[in-house]
């Protein structure tokens, strides 16, 4: 049975209101990124809580207003609250998205309440998804019909529940996926659709919300926003002449004939699937709060955490995996690494040294590539029997921010390449890796990925790097991680994970300090690279920033 609930006029008085909200109300009514898989645009902004400065702490949906933790520049938003691993030691996700359905009748409030509950969680990565993205394409007759305002939008048969239901559960999995944005005015699919990825938690609204078995399958807490007719209908009157461009006769027309019967016939009865019924929408500070306890309860159960020493541990002893590839430690190689791991080594030969050990170590992962036997002519009419890629195309992808300074090797060896990075940061009171953003080249699904990190130590970063690859469809036996220089610790995490992803160093030194430092070691090759001091929350795979 639906739980009801309500709150006294004193109650609500009691509840200051919240300042500031931002008007980016659904993924659907989200700007598309030009171009690539800007993944964290668009996830989050709707609401992101603030960093705790010590132990996380919930917030009460009656707190002021605080600033979004990030870091916005013209193209790219940066959360400083990031996303904690969702997988476990075998590389495995162990836990899914909790997902919220919001139903009611058009124009109850739904999205104001999914954007008071987004306020409230203070749990980062979370995702309003709107069932409004699901309208079906329509024919050519059915577009006359619906410029005439007598094409019935409110009816089941005017989603697309198929594909609907397969993004739900993709999400729900961690995995990476593609929605459709829906435009009102041409009442047709945009050509762009938006790249989705990372959510902790889907708030999925929309009128038909319970009306479809599967749907409901996906669903982990189904609210239904109990909203007065003549208010719904006024809201509706206001929303589809400012912001559709419709005329007011065509509104009420449409009310009358597909929208009232459709929320008697559809929506209405769908409360009785409810767990909790709020009246009057965003204003039921009451409802709100027991709908935000019950996610954080869930979301405390789905919690766990791999211990990353054990694993290291385990593994002592262990003869290094199949997988790993290092490259050969010739004079040349050697003497490099020597300049390199000086500690007096000015920053000018450090770079130079570094560029050509990165050319030698790309120029080796690319001789794991397939090639299928290939002819052609030569300027003197002979025939050459050569090789040739045989695959789509290869990507890199680089682990900020010292994974930045093997992208111009890549380039140097791999023509008009693509690429990609991943930011990864420590969480200094839980000591887990964190995702803050990603920007994936597009439809990277086919792709030989080239995953380019300076150092490794305990793996934690590149485990979640290729977790994420991984979770955008890239096959684990297409991926190559390399590094300039891995620990023995990093090279067994990782294998043990991820077993086909393919390893190739210079370098594997044997031990690991309780700092976490690989020993004999490079030092913090991001530092010394760009010769700056690293800010202490990094959390790159650099040696002494990797745990």
């Amino acid at each position: 049975m639906a739980v009801a609930v309500t709150m006294s006029q004193a109650d609500e008085q009691m509840q200051p209101k919240e300042e500031g909200e931002e008007e980016d109300r659904s993924i659907s009514r989200s700007d598309s990124s030009g171009s690539g898989d800007d993944s964290m645009d668009g996830l989050s902004k709707h609401r992101c809580p603030p960093t705790p400065s010590l132990s996380p702490q919930k917030r009460a949906t009656s707190q002021s207003k605080t600033e979004p933790p990030l870091l916005r520049t013209n193209k790219r938003t940066i959360y400083t609250a990031g996303r904690p691993p969702w997988y476990n030691v075998t590389g495995t996700t162990f836990k899914e998205a909790f997902v919220i359905g919001l139903c009611g009748g058009s124009a109850s409030g739904k999205t104001t309440v999914a954007n008071k509950i987004i306020e409230a969680l203070d749990v980062p990565w979370v995702v309003l998804l709107s069932m409004d993205s699901f309208y079906k394409v329509l024919s050519k007759e059915e577009q006359e019909l619906a410029a005439r305002n007598e094409y019935n939008f409110d009816h089941p048969d005017a989603f697309d529940f198929e594909l609907l239901v397969n993004v739900l559960k993709k999400l729900k999995k961690g995995k990476s996926v593609k929605v459709p944005v829906y435009d009102f005015n041409s009442h047709s699919r945009r050509k762009e659709w938006k790249n989705v990825y990372g959510a902790n938690v889907v708030i999925f609204e929309g009128i038909l919300a319970f009306a479809n078995k599967e749907l409901l399958k996906t669903l982990d807490m189904k609210v239904f926003v109990d909203t007065d007719s003549d208010i719904r209908l006024v809201r509706r009157l206001k929303r589809d002449i400012s912001e559709r461009g419709r005329d007011i006769t065509g509104v009420i027309k449409q009310y009358n004939k597909f929208v009232k019967p459709a929320f008697e016939q559809y929506i209405e009865p769908s409360v009785q699937v409810a767990d909790i019924v709020v009246p009057r929408g965003g204003e039921n500070f009451v409802a709100l709060d027991l709908i935000v306890q019950h996610v954080h309860s869930q979301l405390e159960k789905r919690k766990q955490r791999g211990d990353m020493s054990a694993l290291a541990t385990a593994h002592q002893g262990q003869p290094l995996p199949k997988t790993l590839t290092v490259l050969e430690s010739t004079p040349q190689v050697r003497g490099m690494h020597t300049i390199i791991r000086n500690k007096d080594t000015n920053r000018d030969e450090f770079i130079f040294y570094s560029k050509r050990l990165m050319r030698l170590l790309i120029e080796r992962a690319l001789s794991f590539l397939p090639l299928k036997p290939v002819s052609v002519e030569t300027p003197q009419g002979a025939i050459y029997e050569g090789k040739r890629l045989s695959g789509k195309r290869i990507s890199g992808v680089s682990i900020l921010r010292a994974g930045e300074t093997m992208e111009q090797a890549l380039m140097a060896v791999c023509k008009d390449i693509r690429l990609g990075k991943i930011l990864i940061q420590t969480n200094h009171d839980t000591g887990e890796p964190e995702l803050h953003y990603l920007r994936l080249p597009k439809d990277i699904t086919e792709d030989y990925v080239i995953l380019m990190d300076s150092t490794v130590s305990t793996g934690a970063a590149a485990m979640m790097a290729v977790r994420v690859l991984l979770d955008h469809d890239v096959q684990e036996d297409k991926i190559f991680l390399l590094s300039l220089l891995m620990a023995e610790m990093g090279v067994h995490s990782v294998a043990y994970a991820f077993p086909k992803v393919r390893i190739i160093t210079t370098a594997v030194d044997k031990r690991v300090n309780d700092k976490f430092h690989i020993i004999p070691g490079i030092g913090n090759f991001g530092d010394r690279y760009f010769g700056t001091d690293a800010p202490s929350d990094w959390y790159e795979s650099d040696e002494g920033m990797d745990c």
